[in-house]
């Protein structure tokens, strides 16, 4: 009983941060931090400490635009910003979005199989489609966010991975604190690619609009109509659901590699095709004590199931956002379908051209790692604006950027820049 309460009341201050903190470890993000350290063994971990406050800034500025404005990130640069530099920001997201829901959907078929063998590829791709479309668009919002709760506990599959195999903890402090770096292509493809699956922007559109679907937010929003009027109360709960979320995240992105380079890269494998590859790869490699190899392989398994249940709504609903925005749609998951058909059209679109391309031929594992890639550049034309806007007095008033949150956000915007740009350079 009073685990049971301690855990409703966890659910209960957990919010968009968390949702979009355990969403950012999607199979495909996986699949990148388990090449990441078959590849370069401990070389990338020191990313997953460095990167926490420079997402932990761009998400609570996105996060805090949405709570002042009242309008998600797409609607905030429509009205301050050229069309073409919307529509460009919008295209990117779609793209990349409509891509990562494909390799998600494919992940996750291929991680059940594992779990559940003998059961067709299609057959568990086709099941997981079907049971997200119908989960997202017929679910009162409170229930649907409540599931999507409970699935980020998915993230705690890979610290406990980590706990069951002997690790050389010196080696990781070392390399957790102390930044390695290779002047190469391969190198800095890879790191850009961490960091545009760390710091993505459907992160940064899910998050600003979650804010507005909260409780809380629609009784501010809708008050006589009147501008919102954000608390100190909420402006502080939101700061602690934010770094919550980035905090687990980063801590599961840490397992992730650690996984790979003290099982895959030791053992010579250093190519992962998908993060059910690498969940496969375990069993044979883990032996700390009788079954740790099955244990290993099904707990990082069942993390791709939970993380991909809860991050292939997040990408169809992130792209619904920004399109809905832009077109002036009724938008929003408190919505019910027959009031937001463009809103929930987008979501089952992007949906099923993320379930065909597992089936005509397109490599999802190698268009994803492009998509990666392309996030990482995408990204930093979006955090300039955002930084824009989040400082910007006329549009945030009282709650604009501080000189800590905006020296985040733009160093940000530096080195995500510089990484893109030395990659590049390096072709």
């Amino acid at each position: 009983m009073r685990f049971g309460r301690r855990t409703k009341k966890l659910l209960g201050i957990a919010g968009p941060g968390v949702i979009t903190g355990a969403a950012d470890d999607d199979p495909s993000g996986i699949a990148t931090y388990s090449q990441t350290g078959a590849q370069f063994g401990y070389g990338q971990l020191w990313t997953a400490a460095f990167l926490l406050p420079f997402m932990t800034a761009v998400q609570e500025a996105a996060a805090r635009i949405g709570a002042v404005t009242g309008k998600g990130i797409a609607a905030v640069v429509k009205q301050h910003y050229r069309k073409e530099i919307l529509f460009g920001v919008i295209a990117l997201v779609l793209v990349a979005n409509t891509i990562n829901i494909g390799a998600d959907l494919g992940a996750m078929a291929a991680a059940a199989n594992l779990i559940v063998p003998g059961v067709p590829f299609a057959v568990f791709t086709l099941i997981f489609t079907a049971a997200i479309l119908l989960f997202e668009i017929f679910l009162p919002y409170k229930r649907y966010a409540r599931i999507l709760k409970w699935l980020a506990l998915a993230l705690l599959a890979y610290p406990l991975t980590v706990l069951l195999v002997a690790q050389p903890w010196m080696t990781l402090l070392r390399a957790t604190f102390v930044p390695h770096l290779q002047l190469n292509f391969a190198f800095l493809f890879i790191i850009t690619g961490v960091f545009g699956t760390t710091i993505s922007p459907y992160m940064f559109f899910w998050e600003a609009s979650e804010e507005i679907e909260e409780e809380e937010m629609h009784r501010v929003l809708k008050k006589d109509g009147a501008p919102p009027h954000i608390t100190k109360r909420f402006m502080r709960k939101l700061r602690i659901d934010n770094f919550t979320g980035m905090l687990s995240s980063e801590i599961a992105t840490w397992s992730i590699i650690v996984v790979g380079a003290t099982v895959l890269h030791a053992h010579g494998v250093t190519n992962i095709g998908t993060s059910a590859d690498a969940a496969r790869a375990l069993e044979p490699l883990v032996s700390t004590f009788p079954h740790a190899g099955l244990i290993a392989k099904m707990l990082f398994a069942t993390g791709i199931l939970g993380l991909g249940l809860l991050a292939v709504p997040v990408l169809s609903a992130s792209a619904s956002y920004a399109i809905a925005e832009a077109m002036n749609w009724r938008e929003g998951l408190n919505l019910k379908f027959k009031r937001a058909h463009g809103f929930y059209g987008v979501i089952t679109i992007a949906t099923l051209i993320g379930l065909i391309i597992n089936f005509i031929g397109i490599d999802p594992v190698k268009a994803l790692v492009f998509a990666a890639v392309a996030n990482g550049v995408a990204a930093v034309p979006l955090i300039f604006v955002i930084g824009k806007i989040a400082g910007d007095e006329r549009i945030m008033g009282e709650h604009k950027s501080g000189w800590l949150s905006n020296g985040f956000v733009w160093a940000t915007f530096a080195i995500m820049g510089a990484a893109a740009i030395a990659m590049f350079a390096m072709l």
